[in-house]
């Protein structure tokens, strides 16, 4: 079913409402079943369920929130923690870099912008980009919060509720609910991508993650996506070229 308002003179409330049913969608019901995969996982680290609900409105990137709890189950220091964190939310930047300026408009308040691009996570940020152009310019910044808005709190109602019964959860259930969310971002990245370097580069990371994780298990996530981003970005120039 359609969740587009009937036209473009629809009061915010709608639009808002539009973005907020968007959030249940296909990439919506699939990031739901990743956390509710990372709720068993933050369980059995031995985090709490009100940590794991301020970590799922916080820090809201999954991956990110993955490697904390694993750092809080390892025993490291704090900031050794909050630096493998940032490095994990990098790659947030580009996708802010895209969306913000789909949002902007000349009347649209910088603070606004600041606040939802703490939404930006990989399924808003794929919803977003495939869904604003539809979306009246004075309008997208209304409905990205209710498609963001809703994701988070409904994330958090999910992650407080599957806590109380994760014991009942199969650890291989839970591994591969947790799974799903990365999956959906490769897949949804292969066919949105507009130049053939996109997949160079996303069949490199998948060749050389598992290398680097043999050669240098510590950075290896780092190393695989530095060496095959610049060989793709090498390949491209030469392509080009050529």
């Amino acid at each position: 079913m359609s969740t587009w308002p009937p036209d473009s003179t629809a009061p915010r409330s709608t639009w808002f409402l539009s973005g907020a049913g968007a959030a249940f969608s296909l990439p919506g019901l699939i990031l739901i079943s990743s956390f509710v995969g990372f709720a068993a996982l933050a369980k059995d680290a031995g985090v709490t369920a009100t940590q794991a609900a301020f970590m799922t409105g916080t820090v809201w990137a999954l991956p990110s929130m993955v490697v904390l709890v694993g750092a809080v189950a390892s025993g490291t220091a704090l900031p050794a923690a909050m630096f493998a964190v940032t490095l994990s939310a990098i790659r947030l930047m580009p996708m802010v870099m895209a969306l913000v300026p789909e949002m902007r408009t000349g009347k649209t308040r910088q603070h606004v912008l600041y606040l939802l691009s703490h939404f930006v996570a990989v399924t808003s940020w794929v919803l977003a980009m495939e869904r604003l152009k539809r979306v009246p310019p004075s309008m997208r910044t209304t409905y990205y919060a209710g498609v963001g808005g809703t994701l988070v709190t409904t994330n958090i109602i999910v992650v407080t509720v599957v806590y109380a019964v994760a014991d009942a959860l199969p650890s291989a259930v839970s591994a591969a609910l947790l799974m799903l969310t990365p999956m959906y971002f490769l897949t949804s990245l292969w066919g949105s991508a507009r130049e053939r370097v996109g997949h160079v580069a996303m069949v490199l990371g998948l060749v050389l993650g598992p290398l680097f994780h043999i050669l240098l298990p510590r950075i290896d996530l780092l190393a695989a996506g530095l060496v095959g981003g610049m060989v793709a970005y090498g390949w491209h120039l030469w392509r080009r070229k050529a």
